[in-house]
């Protein structure tokens, strides 16, 4: 199934409309918010628009929200921000690689980008703040590869 980008025409400039999913786990700090702050952020300093956003409880759900997102005409690119922090076992190690395959298989399945902006594992909550900026170059790697992909 070939997909059309639906890059919106505003003057002679083309706007990336992206579609953002922000995990909540661990919602108590604020990482997660202060990344779709950046991803906001971004986005508007790179002239694209955030056309839905859909907050999910974690990382581990992530991949069913941006396929909805993906599914939509208006979006062109899903960026997807999130932190998993590490705990007393390897279940952060696991969030992480179901949720990072779950993404690239949205991705290929709807021909759409999908960045992946979570954070971890194996990092702890000083270091997830750390990351934050992670919001902003998500965001940032979605709007570049709807560009880079625009004339392929």
């Amino acid at each position: 199934m070939e997909r059309q980008v639906f890059l919106r025409r505003v003057g002679t400039a083309s706007m990336v409309t992206l579609g953002l999913v922000v995990a909540q786990y661990n919602k108590e700090r604020p990482v997660t918010h202060e990344m779709e702050a950046a991803g906001r952020e971004a986005a508007a300093e790179r002239g694209a628009e955030i056309v839905e956003t859909v907050a999910v409880p974690g990382a581990y759900d992530a991949p069913l929200a941006a396929d909805r997102l993906a599914r939509r005409d208006d979006v062109d690119a899903v960026a997807v921000l999130g932190a998993v922090v590490t705990g007393d076992t390897a279940h952060d190690r696991v969030i992480a690689d179901a949720a990072a395959q779950g993404l690239t298989d949205v991705s290929l399945d709807r021909d759409t980008p999908v960045a992946f902006g979570v954070t971890g594992p194996g990092m702890s909550a000083a270091e997830a703040k750390e990351r934050i900026p992670k919001g902003a170059e998500a965001v940032e790697s979605a709007v570049d590869l709807v560009e880079e992909l625009e004339d392929a």
